[in-house]
């Protein structure tokens, strides 16, 4: 792979022109099919083999008319002060803002009149008009919204307190201009590690460019493929991320090849053919990880990790030919003028020396010094801040979860104050009393156990359909949609069920969005382990080729386990517990979001595999080529950390710029991923793995002979491409010297 990669890296140098003219062409095509395609509408939210979405399938087949995935509003009317919503005069206002609503938009299907569906509060306080669309939430016209909107304003003059809520107000999630802040970190931290704005420039306008056409490619596509509007941002927050990371790597290779004193050209292709291999290998990490998401068979899930990988892929493919192509175009500025001045004195010199180690060096020597008590602090310290994770709770956020500055998140608690938090999540039951004998009886069967339940405040009387072979029936939970309490209800609404069946042969399912979280949240707790078995175990297999090695793929695997566990304990401690939520804007703790740390293990696996491939190659290629195992171990560090540290600190910005999100799910993984990276950065891949591959010494690199023969040699520290090159082991490329009092300390490892 290695010399393949070489001769692809010098042919993009020399054919720079044409390479960029493909990328800008490829941009533009994307960019144009973006711009003509259609408004992207909401990805449908199916869930297969769940009761819940059994539930909704049949209301869609015995209920036609009743646009049974259509957008829903709630406008809740507050009155002032010691006056009743049953008052003549604001009576009269509802009744005004009923019709208007009704007039307002050819995409209402119905709108209900609070004081003939009991929708008014005990206290006379409250009331609310509930409006059902024909259409979901993302094809109501602006049009549509502004009539809503401005009901509810004109409302409010005559003295009550107007709010809306629902998913009719929904829209694309507003991200903020915190990514951009991101960038600008990921700009700074470019600059300060290789002292130059052309090499800094390098990462980020190839990675822009990159996201660039993934995004574009997604938003061209949305309509066709059904995706929704949080698949594009998902994509660009790890496409900016990995983007900016894997140009990194190849433009410092390139560097280093530079200041040994080779040609442009030798050093583009070099640089390809060495980082361009651990660059194939993370990516494919990654997309493994972001692709297995299929498994926990979700379509909306699946279709975020194809994007997300597609995204990644992208960006591969930009590091391995964009990028020398534009190190061509950078000529020698690629260099600092303190690199070149340093180059400069370090080629006149001959006496092979080196100057002061710089940190990565002496970080890896303290460790090979104490890598017991580095080994212990590190998996101590991250132990210690997993302990919230057993206190994990998971559902989906509902609108009590919304800043409070929101008129859906107003509405909320209006509702909740005038009638019980279980108003804001109905549960609807749906009677399949086709195989009943007396279905109005069953039905009502039905109602009676419901309303015995625990936990349950009301149960309205059974509405058949026109064939009179299903009936609704809506619930309304005590506690709020998310709360544990509510989804004991709903377990015990169904434990019901199976005893009315079998009594008169008519099937009870339980659906509405309160009931689809939770069936939700029980699929993604399935699919966890058979997901972690298969990422896990693909990518152990992946390293075993690149490190031909046993223990060093399963030292990878624990480690990620524990960078993984400790950034869910982080989660639970700031949104589920409150800690410091001020800080990351939390309003409403709850449970954490069920999708959240399936999708975290996913894009963190990938992330934490792209740097122990690019720390633990250097040092690969070190052993290979002659040194000592704690050598190799400095000369990894001496080479790779600076650049490490540079690629974690850039995607830590980039997913913590996306924390400021007005979408409380892209906030959550934006936080869970950026906290996840830091634990594995800078714990793991900085001390628990040098420390655990000094304590094993030549044993991190020991491969069964019968399994040595068996895996393909993929050469990714290039040792077949360094002989072709006509150079030996003695010569390798991390080989070089050190000082005095380094090789006599690690003489001693």
């Amino acid at each position: 792979m290695a010399t393949f990669l070489y001769k692809l890296g010098r042919l993009a140098f020399r054919r720079r022109r044409y390479v960029a003219l493909v990328w800008v062409a490829l941009l533009a095509l994307a960019g144009f099919g973006a711009a003509s395609a259609s408004t992207a509408t909401s990805s449908s939210f199916s869930i297969p083999g769940t009761e819940a979405q059994r539930a909704f399938d049949l209301l869609e087949q015995r209920f036609p008319g009743a646009s049974a995935d259509g957008a829903t509003a709630r406008v809740v009317f507050k009155a002032p002060g010691d006056e009743k919503m049953t008052d003549p005069a604001n009576k009269a206002e509802v009744n005004k803002v009923v019709g208007e609503l009704k007039s307002g938009s050819d995409q209402i299907a119905s709108v209900t009149d609070p004081y003939t569906a009991g929708a008014v509060s005990k206290d006379g306080s409250t009331a609310y008009v509930s409006v059902s669309y024909k259409v979901n939430s993302m094809e109501l016209t602006d049009e549509t919204r502004e009539s809503l909107e401005d009901v509810g304003h004109a409302a409010q003059k005559s003295g009550l307190t107007v709010e809306i809520g629902g998913d009719a107000l929904m829209v694309i999630p507003e991200t903020g201009a915190t990514e951009i802040i991101g960038v600008a970190v990921a700009a700074v931290v470019l600059v300060i590690t290789f002292g130059s704005l052309v090499a800094a420039g390098l990462p980020l306008l190839t990675a822009l460019i990159g996201v660039g056409v993934g995004v574009s490619t997604i938003t061209a596509l949305a309509n066709v493929l059904d995706l929704g509007s949080t698949t594009s941002i998902l994509a660009m927050m790890i496409g900016l991320a990995v983007g900016i990371d894997y140009a990194l790597f190849i433009v410092s290779r390139y560097r280093a090849e530079l200041a040994e004193g080779r040609e442009r050209e030798e050093a583009a292709g070099r640089a390809v053919g060495t980082a361009g291999s651990a660059v194939v290998f993370a990516g494919l990490t990654v997309v493994i990880a972001l692709a297995g998401l299929a498994v926990v068979n979700i379509p909306m899930l699946t279709k975020m990790g194809f994007a997300a990988a597609g995204t990644v892929v992208i960006a591969v493919l930009i590091a391995l030919t964009l990028v020398p192509a534009m190190m061509g175009f950078a000529g020698k500025r690629v260099m600092g003028r303190k690199a070149r001045k340093a180059a400069e004195a370090s080629s006149e010199s001959s006496s092979g020396t080196e100057g002061k180690p710089n940190m990565g060096t002496r970080w890896a020597r303290f460790v090979l010094r104490r890598p017991v008590w580095v080994l212990l602090v590190g998996v101590i310290g991250l132990g210690t801040v997993a302990v919230p994770a057993a206190s994990l709770e998971m559902g989906l956020p509902d609108e009590g979860s919304q800043p409070t500055s929101t008129t859906q998140r107003r509405a909320y608690d209006l509702l909740s104050d005038g009638f019980g938090p279980g108003f804001n999540g109905p549960l609807m039951v749906v009677v399949d009393t086709a195989k009943s004998s007396d279905g109005k009886a069953a039905a009502k069967q039905v109602s009676d156990e419901i309303s015995g339940i625990e936990g349950v405040v009301a149960v309205t009387p059974a509405q058949f359909n026109k064939a009179g072979d299903t009936a609704m029936i809506t619930v309304i939970p005590k506690d709020r949609p998310s709360s544990v309490d509510t989804e004991n209800v709903v377990h015990s609404i169904r434990d019901a069920g199976e005893g009315i069946k079998s009594d008169t042969g008519a099937e009870v399912l339980v659906t509405g969005s309160t009931a689809m979280n939770i069936d939700f949240s029980q699929k993604m707790n399935d699919a966890l382990l058979p997901y972690l078995a298969l990422v896990v175990g693909l990518a152990f297999l992946l390293l075993m080729l690149v490190f031909r090695s046993v223990l060093v793929p399963l030292k990878a695997a624990l480690g990620f386990l524990l960078s993984v566990v400790a950034a869910l304990g982080a989660v639970v401690a700031v949104y589920q517990w409150g800690w410091l939520g001020s800080l990351f804007g939390v309003e409403q703790t709850g449970p954490i979001m069920s999708m959240m740390p399936i999708f975290m293990v996913g894009v963190v696996f990938g992330l934490a595999m792209d740097y122990e491939v690019f720390l633990v190659t250097r040092m690969r290629e070190a052993y290979v080529h002659g040194e000592k195992p704690g050598q190799a171990i400095v000369t990894g560090f001496r080479h790779g950390a600076r650049v490490v540290t540079a690629a974690a600190v850039i995607m830590m910005a980039v997913f913590a710029g996306f924390i400021g999100s007005s979408e409380q799910m892209v906030k959550m993984i934006g936080f869970s991923l950026a906290i996840a990276v830091f634990f594995d950065a800078f714990v793991v891949r900085m001390a628990i793995v040098p420390a655990v591959l000094a304590l094993l010494g030549k044993r991190a690199w020991w491969l069964p002979n019968w399994l040595d023969r068996i895996l393909p040699n993929v050469d990714v520290e290039g040792e077949k491409l360094r002989e072709q090159l006509g150079e030996t082991s003695a010569g390798g490329h991390g080989s070089g010297g050190g000082d005095a009092e380094g090789e006599r300390e690690l003489a001693r490892v």
